[in-house]
């Protein structure tokens, strides 16, 4: 039989790992790292103490919200999508877990912000991939209507929170708050699932070109309602830790504290692209701690709100900037 033989498909080798300095995971720790001896060194100079264990394990706690939200939010990005609901969710998940602890117990609570949770992050997935709504303008969308819920039944404080479950929010294991496990407990099966799950495999190729990967047999859709599903379950973590905070529902707590913006500014701080496809759960983390170091040294020093938002604004920028160089020098 003549012919042309067909030349066996070329066997790609997986690219190489950018060395350490150059990965945005290690060089948003190395941040952390220098922010904070950067944060003693002005702090000690002002006459004031950084690096004592009240002020790191109030660091800790005051990340674990932000952390939750910041985690959950990475995995909606890891697929090209984003949900600004999480503010008004987290609001509406301390007044539903106050008000069910005061009348139920604690255990239907926790059910049923889970539930809530989840069926938010469900009809997010549903208008963004069903009614092919940018992701921005559907979770917009999304937030407007808890806003509108809360507005109209709550003009305050409500619930009660039980003293034992309270106890989550102030409980410390020798200098580490209990809290903190419970973000750590989150951010690990994040991890696994991202990183050792065909979901998370799928997340990470629907967020590099979501064409490729449908015409690869990845199922897209739920691929990114599974996501909005899992950002909405932190986010709903994070509300019961708030609730058992502050002892009650509050229906601004996660708007009063940005926690929409500062979610998405911790995970890209953490190296994780916008776009998606690129960054995880490790980055996102190190982005959070950056963020919580700035505002207890800004706090220690008395910070004007002004410049405050000013230096986070330019830390930001200023770090995607650099990720973005270090991409195009990988590029070309």
């Amino acid at each position: 039989m003549t012919g042309t033989a067909l030349a066996p498909a070329p066997v790609t080798s997986p690219p190489r790992k950018a060395s350490r300095l150059t990965d945005p995971v290690v060089g948003v720790w190395l941040a952390a790292l220098a922010v904070t001896l950067l944060g003693w060194l002005v702090v000690t100079l002002d006459g004031g103490t950084f690096l004592t264990q009240a002020n790191l394990t109030s660091i800790l706690q005051n990340s674990v919200a932000l952390g939750l939200v910041a985690v959950g939010q990475s995995a909606v990005i890891l697929t090209g999508s984003l949900d600004l609901s999480v503010a008004y969710l987290i609001g509406l998940g301390t007044l539903v877990a106050a008000e069910t602890m005061q009348s139920g117990s604690v255990v239907t609570a926790v059910l049923a912000v889970l539930a809530l949770s989840a069926a938010v992050g469900l009809a997010n997935g549903l208008v963004v991939t069903g009614l092919k709504v940018n992701a921005f303008i559907a979770t917009l969308g999304t937030a407007f209507i808890l806003r509108g819920w809360i507005e109209h039944h709550y003009t305050g404080p409500a619930g009660k929170v039980p003293a034992s479950f309270q106890r989550l929010g102030y409980d410390r294991i020798g200098p580490l708050p209990v809290s903190l496990f419970l973000l750590a407990a989150v951010a690990v099966a994040l991890w696994l699932i991202t990183r050792r799950t065909r979901l998370g495999h799928h997340m990470y190729a629907t967020g590099g070109d979501e064409h490729a990967a449908r015409l690869s047999g990845v199922r897209t859709r739920r691929t990114v309602i599974a996501a909005h599903v899992l950002c909405s379950l932190c986010v709903g973590a994070a509300a019961l830790f708030l609730a058992a905070r502050l002892g009650a529902g509050s229906p601004w707590a996660g708007t009063e504290a940005r926690y929409d913006l500062e979610s998405i500014a911790a995970v890209v701080l953490g190296g994780t692209v916008l776009a998606g496809g690129r960054g995880g759960v490790t980055g996102t983390l190190g982005g959070v701690l950056v963020l919580a170091v700035l505002d207890s040294v800004f706090n220690q020093l008395s910070v004007d709100p002004f410049f405050k938002n000013v230096v986070r604004g330019v830390v930001i920028i200023a770090a995607v900037a650099l990720y973005a160089r270090r991409g195009a020098r990988r590029s070309a």
